[in-house]
C-alpha cells in the first residue's frame, strides 16, 4: 500500500508539473476519495488547489471531507466563493457541521455565508447539541416514507430524493407528526409486491437513540445490533436524523484515541502526531506530569520517615523499586481490564462487589505465585535472612492485593461520578499504590524485624 501511494504521489506531481490535466483528472476518477485526500496532503501547497479543482463536484466534496483540518483550511483560503459554495452544497449535513467545528471563526463566517438558508438552519440546529452527544454527530439527510405508501411509491420516492441522502439502504416510516413508526429496507421494498403498503413491510418499534445520549452509547448500540444506521429522535419522539456506520467508525477511533491519551496521562488532541506542534504537545503533557510529580512527593515523604530502618536493613531499600513496580503493574492490569469492560458496556456500577470479589481471588493467586518465586530468589541468590525475605514477600502479597483492589474500583467510582474512567488509569493508580505499598512495607518490617 505504501509503495502504491508513493507511486501515485509521484505520478500526480509529474502530471501536474507537465500540465497534463486531462490525464490527471482521469486518474483521480479511478481512485477512492480517501486515497486522493492522502495523496493531495503530501503534495506541494502550490499544486494542491490546481489539482483539487480538476475533481468533479461530487468527488471533490467527498475528497474534501477526508482531508485533515489544516489542509481543508488551506484549500478554503484558495477557493473563490463560487467554488466554496459548490463544495458545501455537495457535502452531507454531518460533514458540513464537522467542517464548521474545525475551522476558525473568521472562516466559519465565510462558509456559512455561502450555504443556503435551509443548510444554515440545519447546521445551527445540530450545533446546539452538546459535544459528544448523538445529536452532534447525526446527519439530517435520510429517506422518510409515509405508512400508506406502496412499495412502488416508496421506490419512486427513493429515486427522486435518494441522491441527496446519506444512505438509502434503510428508510424510515414516519407519521404526519414525524414520529418514527418503523424501518423498511430497500431490499424489502424491491422484493415486495408493488402494491404492498410500507406499514406492512416495516419493522415496527425500531431501536432509537435520543439526541442527548452519549455518542459512545449510540456506537455501542450499532455494534450490538449490527446496524448500518441508527435513527435519532428528539425529546418528543420525533425523528430528527440518523447516525451512519462511517460516523460510528470515526467515533470509535476518536474515543479509543482519547482513552489511550488519558490512560497515558496526556490531554487528548484531535491532530495527528506529526502535525501537532512542539509547544502544543508540551501543553498537553506538562499539566499531568506536574500533577503526578507533586503526588509522587508523598512517596519520598514515606521513605524519609523510615530512613533509620533502611539504614539497618539495606536489603529493604534495595527491594523498594521491585515492590513499587509490581504494585503499579498489578494495578494497571486490573484498571485496563475494567476500563475496557466499562467502555464496552459489559459492566455497571452495580457490579462493583462482583468485580472486587473476582479481583481479590485473582490477586491472591498472582500474589502467592510472585511471593513463592521471590522468596526463593531472595534466599538463593540474594542470601538474605529468612525474616528479611519474609518481610519483603509478605509486602509483595499485600501490595498485589491492594493494587488490584485500587485498580478495579477507581475506574468504576469515576464512572459513577460521571467522569471518564480512563483518567483513573496507570499514572494515578501507580502513584496511589506506591504510597500504600510503602506504608504496608514498613509496617510489616516493624512487626517482623522490630524496626521503627
Amino acid at each position: 500500500m505504501k509503495e502504491r501511494t508513493e507511486i501515485l504521489e509521484e505520478t500526480f506531481r509529474k502530471l501536474a508539473e507537465e500540465k497534463k490535466y486531462a490525464s490527471l483528472r482521469d486518474l483521480m476518477q479511478t481512485l477512492y476519495p480517501a486515497d486522493i485526500a492522502s495523496i493531495l496532503s503530501d503534495m506541494p501547497e502550490k499544486l494542491m488547489p490546481a489539482i483539487f479543482r480538476l475533481l468533479p463536484k461530487d468527488l471533490a466534496a467527498e475528497t474534501f471531507v477526508e482531508m485533515e483540518s489544516d489542509i481543508k483550511e488551506a484549500l478554503i483560503k484558495s477557493f473563490s466563493d463560487t467554488e466554496l459554495k459548490a463544495v458545501i452544497d455537495e457535502m452531507y449535513m454531518d460533514d458540513a457541521v464537522d467542517l464548521i467545528e474545525e475551522m476558525p471563526a473568521n472562516m466559519v463566517r465565510r462558509i456559512l455565508s455561502q450555504a443556503d438558508a435551509d443548510t444554515r438552519k440545519q447546521i445551527n440546529e445540530i450545533l446546539k447539541y452538546k459535544d459528544d452527544s448523538a445529536g452532534s454527530v447525526m446527519t439530517t439527510e435520510f429517506v422518510a416514507l409515509a405508512p400508506g405508501m406502496t412499495a412502488a411509491d416508496a421506490i419512486a420516492e427513493i429515486r427522486a430524493t435518494g441522491v441527496d441522502k446519506e444512505t438509502i439502504n434503510t428508510c424510515y416510516v414516519l407519521d404526519e407528526k414525524y414520529h418514527l413508526m418503523g424501518t423498511v429496507t430497500i431490499r424489502s421494498l424491491i422484493l415486495a409486491s408493488p402494491t404492498d403498503p410500507c406499514e406492512n413491510l416495516m419493522t415496527a418499534e425500531p431501536i432509537t437513540v435520543s439526541t442527548q445520549d452519549d455518542q459512545e452509547s449510540a456506537v455501542q448500540m450499532m455494534s450490538k445490533y449490527n446496524f448500518t444506521s441508527l435513527p435519532v429522535v428528539d425529546a418528543e419522539g420525533r425523528m430528527v436524523g440518523i447516525i451512519t456506520v462511517d460516523d460510528a467508525l470515526d467515533i470509535m477511533e476518536e474515543e479509543a484515541t482519547e482513552d489511550i491519551a488519558k490512560m497515558a496521562a496526556i490531554t487528548p488532541s484531535d491532530k495527528p502526531y506529526l502535525k501537532t506542534g512542539v509547544f502544543e504537545t508540551w501543553k498537553n503533557r506538562i499539566p499531568w506530569l506536574l500533577l503526578l510529580m507533586i503526588s509522587g512527593t508523598f512517596t519520598g515523604i514515606v521513605i524519609t520517615g523510615f530512613e533509620d530502618a533502611l539504614k539497618l536493613f539495606p536489603v529493604l531499600m534495595a527491594s523498594v523499586p521491585m515492590l513499587m513496580d509490581t504494585g503499579g503493574n498489578s494495578g494497571s492490569q486490573a484498571s485496563v481490564s475494567i476500563i475496557r469492560a466499562l467502555s464496552l458496556g459489559e459492566l455497571e456500577f452495580s457490579d462493583i462487589f462482583r468485580v472486587i470479589w473476582k479481583e481479590f481471588r485473582v490477586s491472591f493467586l498472582c500474589g502467592l505465585t510472585l511471593t513463592v518465586a521471590n522468596y526463593g530468589r531472595l534466599m538463593v541468590l540474594e542470601r538474605v535472612t529468612p525474616l528479611e525475605a519474609l518481610t519483603i514477600c509478605l509486602t509483595m502479597m499485600c501490595t498485589v492485593i491492594i493494587a488490584k483492589f485500587v485498580g478495579c474500583t477507581l475506574p468504576m467510582l469515576a464512572k459513577k461520578a460521571k467522569l471518564d474512567p480512563a483518567v483513573m488509569a496507570s499514572p494515578f493508580i501507580t502513584t496511589i499504590v506506591d504510597v500504600l505499598s510503602l506504608l504496608i512495607y514498613f509496617q510489616i518490617a516493624a512487626l517482623v524485624l522490630h524496626v521503627s
